[in-house]
């Protein structure tokens, strides 16, 4: 069996910060966030929007507090692929706001790890679930 472990719990601490920053629980919490991604990252948004780790920093500054008593909810994790430069994985995240706000998406992220042995974020592909 292929452990995705070390992938999937930083999946999970990354988002637990995701929620405190953009609930505004952690006010100095995006540079350490932000460290968690390659200086190579890009993202395409659940909107198909493209965005490289610029954007997602002038996505993210903004938000802090934007959305108070975010919770953000993962599951349907799964390793797609696993090699010695990084892992590709899947996972089904809902985001919900204390008005009753949701959202439901499936993502696709691919890690690397650097020569440090660092894991970051190289790639994320977010897309809505249907209703």
């Amino acid at each position: 069996m292929t452990d995705y472990s070390r992938y999937f719990d930083l999946v999970k601490e990354t988002h637990v910060e995701i929620e405190g920053w953009f609930s505004g629980l952690q006010p100095g919490i995006l540079p350490t966030l932000l460290a968690r991604f390659s200086a190579q990252f890009t993202m395409i948004t659940p909107h198909g929007k493209v965005l490289d780790i610029d954007g997602v920093e002038r996505l993210f500054e903004p938000l802090r507090g934007a959305r108070p008593g975010l919770a953000i909810t993962l599951s349907e994790f799964n390793g797609i692929a696993l090699h010695a430069g990084g892992a590709v994985v899947s996972y089904r995240e809902v985001q919900e706001e204390h008005n009753g706000n949701r959202t439901d998406r499936r993502a696709t992220v691919a890690f690397e790890v650097d020569a440090a042995g660092n894991v970051l974020w190289r790639h994320l592909h977010e897309t809505f679930c249907a209703v």
